[in-house]
């Protein structure tokens, strides 16, 4: 093979391990990119655990009351402590609140829904 073919073929090739490790990087970065969005807390998620476990008791929004007086609306939860603070009892289960609310134990990822949730009605 003449030398001027044999540099074409070792530039081809080159670029197509070049072409390949970029592809790499970019389905990498991609991938990372959707893992680390799906694992972002979700507000709608938490906005419709309340609604289906909490409403009942608690206001979830920023202006009706709460249809039982001892349960306080969402939306004042933050002037109490950071509801960051309520992490913790939401893993474990909040056994106490009011004599009616019901016992939730949550994963991980509704907790963090949940919190994003009740950091919208701070503002």
């Amino acid at each position: 093979m003449p030398q001027s073919e044999q540099v074409s073929v070792h530039g081809d090739l080159h670029r197509l391990n070049a072409t390949i490790a970029w592809s790499a990087v970019i389905a990498f970065g991609a991938l990372a990119a959707a893992t680390s969005c799906s694992a972002e807390p979700n507000v709608l998620a938490g906005k419709a655990f309340a609604q289906a476990n909490c409403s009942h008791c608690h206001s979830i929004d920023k202006v009706t009351q709460s249809t039982l007086a001892i349960a306080p609306p969402f939306r004042t939860l933050h002037e109490r402590y950071p509801v960051e603070h309520l992490e913790e009892a939401l893993a474990e289960g909040i056994m106490t609140g009011h004599p009616s609310m019901p016992e939730f134990t949550l994963d991980p990822g509704q907790i963090g829904d949940i919190i994003s949730f009740l950091k919208t009605l701070e503002q």
